[in-house]
């Protein structure tokens, strides 16, 4: 997820043009699509992530040709600096910078972000990097619990390091599925915000607490994916959900939402019956925190950049 100022990939393409470049083209030919812009300046952007596509190159590629590094170069016509990463599968947020130098800002904004971050509480409140995901797992889990258990940093990188993740839960549904004996299964919507940046964090801190993502065929529950691929619902669901934080170079306060995409849509329209113990879907519609949905209506409260709520 977070990647240290140092990390920050740079991209080399065209001097900068505008927001609407001619779409890339992938190795086989085929023209691949512009990524939705949250939102931009000169310095910085946030875009949206689609499930399924990989953010840049690396060992877990395996034969992909499709990157969104590659994406944003052209697109954006300039040297793009990915501040921070996303999963294959996990839609939503995704930040880069236009410069080395804004790249570093935000990186150590994003590292000073941890619990135990070595920064006073005044620096660290001028420089809080908020990152909210939204996730359906398996079970009914406390409406909000910290997850404070270590990880390692994935294939090759066996030592452990400290980890974080903050969750609450929104919505809590159960559906006449049949599961290890019961004629019903239990689900609750949640919404995240890691702490630290490790390797999979939310998804394997997740399945520490039992109450495995749907959808993540690594670390989930396979029967439960299986229940949601024949409710029609065939991807992950993880999403970076938003992203605030001050503006290194500006300093004014930056908030984007991502939307949500059809199946991310059609999974949390399974929260709309409340249940006896949560809250409802129709709570969290109403609150300042609903979600809008990619290509339809979104609530008239929804936070904007300039809502308190993206304060």
């Amino acid at each position: 997820m977070h990647a240290a100022p140092q990390r920050a990939m740079d991209t080399r393409g065209r001097p900068f043009e505008n927001d609407r470049s001619p779409a890339a083209s992938s190795a086989g030919g085929t023209q691949a699509m512009d990524l939705s812009v949250l939102y931009r300046d000169a310095f910085l952007a946030i875009v949206d992530k689609p499930a399924g596509l990989m953010v840049h190159d690396s060992a877990l590629a395996r034969g992909e040709t499709d990157f969104a590094a590659d994406r944003l170069r052209e697109q954006f016509g300039c040297p793009i600096f990915l501040v921070h990463r996303l999963d294959r599968a996990t839609s939503g947020c995704l930040l880069l910078a236009f410069d080395r130098d804004t790249a570093s800002a935000l990186g150590r904004m994003v590292m000073a972000n941890g619990l135990d971050s070595g920064v006073d509480e005044e620096a660290q409140s001028a420089r809080i990097f908020e990152k909210d995901y939204l996730a359906v797992c398996r079970g009914w889990p406390e409406p909000h619990f910290v997850v404070d258990h270590p990880l390692d940093g994935g294939p090759g990188k066996p030592v452990k390091k400290p980890a974080i993740t903050e969750f609450e839960c929104l919505a809590t549904t159960e559906l006449a599925i049949a599961s290890q004996g019961f004629a019903t299964s239990r689900y609750a919507l949640l919404r995240a915000r890691p702490h630290t940046g490790r390797f999979r964090q939310i998804r394997r801190h997740l399945k520490h607490m039992s109450h495995h993502l749907i959808g993540d065929t690594s670390h989930g529950d396979g029967r439960h994916n299986r229940s949601f691929r024949m409710l029609g619902i065939h991807r992950m669901l993880l999403h970076a959900e938003r992203l605030a934080f001050v503006h290194p170079v500006t300093g004014s306060r930056v908030c984007a939402i991502a939307p949500l995409d059809v199946q991310l849509a059609l999974a949390l329209a399974l929260f709309e019956t409340r249940d006896a113990t949560g809250p409802g879907l129709d709570q969290l519609q109403g609150s300042p925190y609903q979600v809008p949905v990619a290509g339809g209506a979104s609530g008239s409260n929804w936070p904007g950049p300039d809502s308190p709520d993206c304060g």
